[in-house]
């Protein structure tokens, strides 16, 4: 690689007690989070292009709009297909854009960007994002406001990999307290209708290990904002979110690539389930200079 700015945008590091996580500038992407030296998250190397959006925040919606294709106020709307192999929209449009430094110091960053009005979404935006370490953790904070003059559909959510300790996902144990889980299609994962979580094999309420389980599903009626994953020394890691995100996408990131796959634990806060853009389903509507605000912590068990 050529000298210059690494293709994950500019580094940023940051640091406060035991707690290091180093931040960069494309995507606005947690690139690492270690505690004590220990991996938090699956962290990517600086001339990598960030594999499978480990780290990334997701705006203005999460997971998939299926087709890419939904109607808001009226008029029918075509995103472009960002997951070609299911033919849906995925994760938003700030993925790979480079947010520029706004605020900086030795324990915090505040990286903002525009989403600018296009075909398939004519809604500008301002987005900031905040990462602030202390000694409870990191904490992220998105802040969205709409900046033209039409009402806008939207959703958020971060996408961290997290890790509990050594060995894989099938190692560690869940918990995770919720009562419905969406069921999807095996195909294209396009959103089934609720099914609920007691005694199947998605019940996580009561820690256990995850074995060789495969999941790529959001759950709600969520009984604790809190996701805790340990490794079988105790240690481990927790993210942890307040109401705004009723919702939680988990998935053992299953790949065929040996060193991605179920190498950690995608967990993602959602303020609404996938394709919120057509079932409306906690779909949040900001009305022109309005903002939205979502937060979550990652810590150390």
């Amino acid at each position: 690689m050529s000298a210059g700015v690494p293709i994950s945008g500019t580094r940023i590091p940051l640091r406060s007690g035991g707690y290091a996580a180093e931040i960069a500038t494309v995507g606005a992407t947690l690139r690492s989070l270690t505690s004590e030296g220990r991996d938090l998250v699956v962290p990517f190397a600086e001339d990598e292009v960030r594999p499978l959006y480990r780290g990334v925040v997701l705006v203005p919606w999460p997971n998939r709009v299926v087709d890419g294709r939904y109607a808001f106020d009226g008029a029918v709307r075509q995103l472009p297909l960002t997951e070609p192999e299911r033919g849906h929209a995925l994760h938003g449009l700030v993925c790979w854009s480079d947010f520029r430094v706004v605020a900086r110091s030795r324990t915090a960053v505040t990286l903002e960007t525009e989403v600018v009005a296009q075909a398939g979404y004519p809604h500008p935006l301002r987005v900031q994002v905040e990462y602030r370490l202390a000694g409870d953790g990191l904490e992220t904070r998105i802040t969205t406001t709409s900046t033209g003059t039409s009402r806008a559909p939207y959703g958020a959510s971060g996408h961290p990999y997290l890790v509990a300790g050594p060995g894989r996902v099938d190692d560690w144990t869940l918990e995770l307290a919720a009562d419905e889980v969406l069921e999807v299609d095996p195909e294209r994962l396009i959103p089934q209708g609720l099914d609920p979580v007691a005694d199947g094999p998605f019940d996580f309420g009561a820690p256990r290990r995850i074995g060789d389980l495969f999941i790529d599903h959001a759950f709600t009626g969520l009984r604790s904002r809190r996701v805790r994953v340990l490794a079988a020394d105790g240690h481990g890691v927790e993210l942890r979110w307040g109401p705004g995100a009723p919702w939680v996408q988990v998935h053992t990131g299953d790949r065929p690539e040996p060193e991605y796959d179920r190498a950690g634990l995608a967990v993602e806060p959602m303020t609404c389930p996938p394709d919120a853009f057509n079932s409306g389903t906690d779909l949040v509507v900001l009305e022109p200079g309005a903002s939205h605000r979502l937060a979550w912590t990652i810590a150390a068990v």
